[in-house]
């Protein structure tokens, strides 16, 4: 079985899938360190020295091989989405979760957090929503399921991806 998370920065991909994984005993793979194992360097760093669409090739390469990989859960960056190529590749070869977040969601979460290079800007919200926008269509074309992460606990989502999967036959239902 093979399933990827996509979804905002910040909307639990890594966190959820993790705990997903270890629930169906999978190997969970987190599409970021794996760039940054390729690169030798951080995708801050990366991202700063040789500009965004040189990242997004090196991103592009590496989930075009996680997605050909055996099962497992893989959390996606949130911009893997925006390449045409990664939208078809996750679509095709994994079963697709969407991890659905509002930007202020999203923001209540994260704003303490120093380490996005992507919210460091004077309107953090702002951009999220800026990001939203321009992204929501894509994750939605991209995603198999939609859940809601609104307020629920991580094991509470985890359960509700279950039972999605289990409806829709991708995993069988407990006898």
């Amino acid at each position: 079985m093979k399933i990827a998370c996509v979804g905002l920065p910040g909307s639990g991909k890594s966190t959820v899938g993790r705990q997903l994984a270890r629930r169906l005993q999978l190997p969970f793979v987190d599409s970021d360190h794996a760039i940054e194992e390729r690169l030798g360097c951080s995708i801050r760093q990366y991202f700063e020295r040789e500009g965004e669409e040189r990242f997004r090739d090196v991103e592009e390469s590496v989930l075009d091989a996680l997605t050909r990989q055996p099962g497992g859960v893989l959390s996606t960056g949130g911009g893997a989405v925006l390449r045409q190529a990664n939208r078809e590749h996750l679509h095709a070869r994994e079963q697709v979760i969407y991890l659905h977040s509002s930007p202020e969601e999203v923001f209540r979460r994260l704003r303490h957090d120093q380490s996005r290079p992507l919210l460091q800007v004077a309107d953090p919200l702002a951009r999220l929503r800026d990001l939203y926008q321009a992204r929501d269509p894509l994750y939605r074309e991209t995603a198999h399921f939609v859940i809601e992460t609104g307020r629920p606990s991580v094991a509470t989502l985890v359960n509700m991806i279950i039972m999605q999967l289990e409806l829709a036959g991708v995993i069988p239902a407990p006898p």
